[in-house]
């Protein structure tokens, strides 16, 4: 049971008391306790395989579409793998009110890809450098940080709007979503659309192969075998796939062996036409933030309402704004919490937030060394994808869980029902806004977003009246 502060309200003591049912997988390491090294070393490496891609993904893509040069855009992967160490720590260890104190991981956010890529797009086609366009999304991200900080703060007046109904709806849609970045991971990725390998053989029995390792490791009595479930299966289809011929490690040369951190090493630049779209997203992404920690909590042990958890989550989400601001200081993109590592703490039942401090160190040596960072870079989509799939459901499954803990009326099957239906209605069919206002497109492109924010409406305007008749518990049948 959490403790509670003295210096707490009496209603948030009696919240923290009263705590709801937990809705975590058997725990083999709780939150506060303490692995050996080994075996936090161990689980954090599965948190790193797990992320890895997550983080370099976005930069590359836009340092892609800038035609930025090979050195540039090392450095920019380099920053942000660093950034993320950096901002991990703090997310984990809780500098004051900074930081959530669980096991959460920090990385580069997707949401921003889009306007981030027409910011710097715009600026190049304007008659700026490269490096002239970097230093303005650095700076507008910069300023827009600081949107997440000042709504952290008031969070604590949002606890009948983000509701164990909105924020499970949120985590369901998160997981539900990530599952079809695992089957096009599974199937080859970007990779193998160029080359006209998608969708072979060859990846889809790599993908399986890892799935059935971890999902065989993990049935395991052994807890070093649970524990190690998604690093062996990982480890299995790197070997495999290295006897198959198809991993690529000449990116290992094109590789500085340091690289140092310079703050705005491109400068600094901002206009508000350029940063207006950003404005919306970074709310979005708080909402985001909430649903991931959220599911941390929740598969963690911890509780998902009360005292502790509101404390939790708006220092969650002021360690996102302020971690977004070092991102953009360190010359990389907006930072977010990552759902990914989730389904890690579920398939190895290890919550322990000291875990996370080995991760930040690891991110923040292949920051320092992008040498060793390029050795998970020559990591197979497929092979990646075989993991990320099973832990993307295990998401999905924790949003059900927080949803079924409390009793279900015609109004929250309502907001449920709908919620679900347009937030994945836009991931499987985004397309539909593409003649629509930018703006527009980037608050709802995302499934996410779509899905969160029809929750949060639904959750403030329908009457509370519409449970007054026979409720449907769907926790349990007396």
């Amino acid at each position: 049971m959490t403790q509670s502060s003295p210096n707490l309200p009496v209603e948030e003591i009696i919240e923290d008391i009263y705590e709801p049912p937990k809705v975590a997988a058997e725990l083999i390491y709780g939150l506060y306790d303490k692995p050996p090294a080994i075996e936090a070393f161990f689980v954090a490496l599965q948190h790193v395989l797990a992320s890895f891609v997550g983080i370099i993904t976005p930069p590359l893509l836009i340092c892609n579409a800038l035609k930025l040069d090979p050195a540039n855009t090392s450095y920019i992967i380099s920053m942000s793998l660093f950034a993320s160490g950096i901002s991990t720590f703090i997310q984990c260890k809780k500098i004051g009110p900074i930081g959530s104190g669980l096991l959460s991981l920090q990385g580069t956010s997707f949401a921003f890809l889009a306007p981030v890529i027409g910011v710097g797009v715009g600026a190049v086609q304007a008659g700026r450098t490269p490096e002239q366009a970097l230093a303005l999304i650095f700076g507008v991200c910069f300023v827009g940080a600081f949107i997440e900080i000042i709504l952290s703060r008031f969070l604590h007046l949002a606890q009948k709007i983000f509701t164990p109904v909105v924020t499970g709806t949120v985590v369901m849609i998160i997981g539900l979503s990530l599952i079809k970045t695992g089957l096009f991971s599974i199937a080859g990725g970007a990779v193998a659309k160029a080359n006209n390998t998608y969708g072979s053989w060859q990846n889809l029995g790599l993908g399986l192969l890892v799935m059935a390792v971890i999902i065989l490791m993990n049935m395991s009595k052994n807890r070093f075998m649970r524990m190690g479930a998604i690093a062996i299966g990982l480890g299995v289809g790197y070997i495999v796939s290295i006897f198959l011929g198809i991993v690529n490690f000449g990116v290992l040369s094109e590789l500085p062996l340091f690289s140092m951190p310079i703050p705005f090493r491109f400068g600094f630049d901002f206009n508000f036409p350029a940063f207006a779209p950003f404005i919306i997203l970074y709310v979005i992404t708080a909402i985001e933030t909430i649903g991931d920690l959220t599911a941390t909590s929740a598969v963690s042990g911890e509780p998902v309402k009360g005292g502790t958890y509101i404390r939790r989550i708006k220092g969650g989400v002021l360690g996102d704004g302020v971690n977004s601001a070092l991102a953009a200081v360190f010359n990389t993109f907006p930072n977010t919490t990552f759902s990914q590592n989730n389904g890690v703490i579920q398939m190895t039942g290890v919550g322990s937030r000291y875990v996370g401090f080995y991760v930040a160190a690891i991110f923040t040596i292949l920051g320092l060394i992008p040498v060793v960072g390029g050795i998970f870079q020559a990591l197979p989509q497929a092979v990646l994808g075989g993991a990320t799939i099973i832990m993307f459901g295990m998401i999905a499954v924790a949003g059900m869980n927080i949803v079924s803990s409390v009793e279900l009326g015609r109004r929250e099957l309502i907001i449920l029902a709908t919620s679900l239906a347009l937030g994945l209605g836009v991931v499987y069919n985004g397309d539909i806004f593409a003649d629509k206002h930018p703006l527009f497109q980037n608050v709802f492109s995302s499934g996410i977003s779509t899905g969160g924010l029809t929750a949060i409406l639904l959750n403030l305007l329908l009457p509370r009246n519409l449970n007054d008749d026979k409720k449907v518990n769907t926790t349990s049948e007396e």
